[in-house]
């Protein structure tokens, strides 16, 4: 096709948007204001390796990558739960031996991802940051930092892949009738590291995500393919404890040791790397509507950021591409019916997984010790294990079934947790639970999937 398409923003989402369009025969150019991270190391404390679910998958797998991308990847097939006194306990994620995610790096994604698009002819311009955004005269300006030169494009068939602090949002939602919020959380996070052994193995359990809940705060562990961890502790900004109080490497010190024993004997630079890491805030991004015309569509944390508690950030944004992809087909290529399109199939969705993913940080940290919450679980797969077109734990919609919208995902858990909650009212174990009348509720109640 002689029509070009405008990207801004090379991380993940851009990266396999562009991917897509290539492959649909749109001419590209994907700008991204940062140089080419292929060549530059990612700095220490921002997001080194993320969770890949079934919903991430199935974009990749719809542009040919996944095998390449399997490559990169380590199973995760539960929670591993650390308590206070060191002792552990694998809660599965699910009862199928496909009911897992993956860890994977996110360089080595981004840069496998970059490779793809160069190879299907997207123009890829590093170093490029977007000055300004005239929506009424159609142009976009950018900063060309190889010879301090601005470079102006057309404002047309652009996509804005450019993260959660999205300039060409700012842009679109200044606009009448466009609106957007941004709602921090009132926590953080620090990202530490437990290296591997000398002989490159692994130090903790490699296929579990690590979790150390402790109530109003967490540390979680994500194994690397290089025998190493990328752990992370979420903690509120202000309290006791809160990253306010932890200003001094004696009171980090006492803080991991007292709460987080285990982990603190594995990470040898624990004090130095906490001071040195930078603390990154919590926030979710919603917005709409996420287009104007054809000019201009939201894609990705540019238009809908989520806090990390369900994973769901970068397999939400593959979705979107895959969306962004089907809606062209269907329009025949009219971008502006594209556009609004996408908006009307994604929004719902967006707005689902946001409210989940801040829910999941309350099971994260609290919820997998409570004896309610495991007592659900074991309840949850019985019923799955006997109504299994009727009744899928939420989790495992979310995670695993990407023939379940998130929306839907959402709508289903709330009344499969009515029904289980009324069950187990007065019950401290399944065998007290009558499973016959609580199937006969679920098949009374819920329509097949």
């Amino acid at each position: 096709m002689s029509e070009t398409v405008t990207i801004v923003g090379a991380g993940l989402a851009g990266s396999l948007m562009a991917i897509f369009l290539a492959h649909r025969g749109y001419s590209v150019t994907l700008l991204e204001k940062r140089p080419d991270m292929r060549l530059e190391s990612l700095h220490a404390g921002r997001s080194i390796n993320l969770a890949l679910a079934n919903r991430g998958l199935r974009p990749l797998r719809a542009v040919g990558l996944e095998d390449r991308v399997r490559e990169q990847l380590v199973t995760m097939r539960g929670r591993m739960v650390h308590d206070e006194q060191g002792s552990t306990q694998l809660q599965p994620y699910g009862q199928h031996p496909w009911e897992v995610i993956y860890s994977i790096s996110r360089p080595g994604l981004n840069a496998l991802l970059l490779d793809e698009a160069q190879a299907a002819g997207v123009d890829l311009r590093f170093c490029k940051a977007c000055l300004q955004v005239d929506l009424d005269g159609g142009v976009l300006a950018f900063a060309d930092e190889d010879d301090s030169t601005t470079i102006d494009l057309p404002l047309r068939r652009c996509i804005a892949a450019d993260g959660a602090g999205s300039i060409l949002r700012e842009a679109l939602m200044k606009r009448t009738g466009f609106n957007h919020s941004v709602e921090w959380l009132e926590h953080s996070y620090k990202e530490l590291c437990i290296p591997a052994k000398s002989d490159g193995g692994y130090r903790i359990d490699t296929n579990a995500l690590h979790i150390w809940p402790r109530g109003g705060y967490m540390l979680i562990a994500l194994p690397n393919l290089d025998g190493s961890f990328t752990v992370t502790l979420f903690l509120p900004n202000e309290g006791d404890p809160g990253f306010d109080s932890l200003d001094t490497p004696d009171h980090v010190r006492s803080f991991f040791h007292t709460r987080f024993p285990d982990a603190a004997a594995l990470i040898p630079d624990l004090e130095d790397a906490f001071f040195a890491n930078p603390t990154g805030p919590l926030g979710t991004v919603r917005s709409a509507p996420w287009h104007l015309g054809d000019q201009l569509c939201l894609l990705g944390d540019a238009a809908h950021a989520v806090v990390p508690f369900h994973g769901q950030g970068m397999n939400a944004a593959f979705e979107d591409c895959l969306e962004m992809d089907t809606c062209l087909e269907a329009t025949e290529g009219d971008w502006a019916r594209s556009f609004e399109l996408f908006f009307e199939r994604r929004k719902p969705n967006a707005d689902a997984i946001a409210d989940m993913a801040i829910e999941n940080y309350a099971e994260m940290r609290a919820s997998v010790i409570d004896p309610r919450f495991l007592l659900r679980k074991q309840l949850a797969f019985e019923l799955e294990r006997r109504q299994p077109d009727r009744l899928v734990p939420r989790y495992s919609m979310v995670m695993f079934r990407d023939d379940i919208a998130y929306a839907a995902a959402q709508s289903r858990g709330r009344i499969q947790l009515e029904i289980m909650e009324r069950a187990m009212k007065g019950k401290q174990r399944l065998e007290e639970i009558d499973i016959d009348a609580v199937e006969r509720e679920v098949l009374e109640t819920l329509p097949p999937i």
